[in-house]
């Protein structure tokens, strides 16, 4: 494997996992407004339907799972190869964010 030189905050991540975590980020991207357009308003709209109570469950689950990914190799990036791309620090807040409301649940009592 080549020895990479870090990049500097305005420019293109330039290793492997600045451009995994930014990948990864992308598909929470995505997956969060197909969530929020789509499957959201249809089940809120619509009676009970068997395949969105099958679905998003794991659909949810899925896309937290994309967004810890993306946070935790992003800060792997950021730490171990030196990884200064700000689409690398974007993509931990995700990864944070859905960390702070997983513990959360875990943590605070209802």
């Amino acid at each position: 494997m080549t020895n990479q030189t870090s990049s500097s905050f305005w420019q293109r991540p330039s290793t492997r996992l600045g451009w995994w975590a930014v990948g990864l980020g992308g598909v929470f991207v995505l997956m969060f407004i197909i969530n929020t357009a789509l499957f959201m308003p249809a089940y809120q709209g619509l009676p009970s339907t068997r395949w969105i109570e099958i679905l998003l469950p794991f659909y949810g689950i899925f896309m937290a799972l994309c967004a810890l990914a993306a946070g935790f190799v992003g800060l792997i990036a950021v730490i171990r190869k030196h990884e200064r791309s700000w689409l690398v620090w974007l993509t931990i807040l995700p990864g944070a964010f859905v960390l702070f409301l997983v513990l959360g649940e875990l943590l605070v009592p209802h």
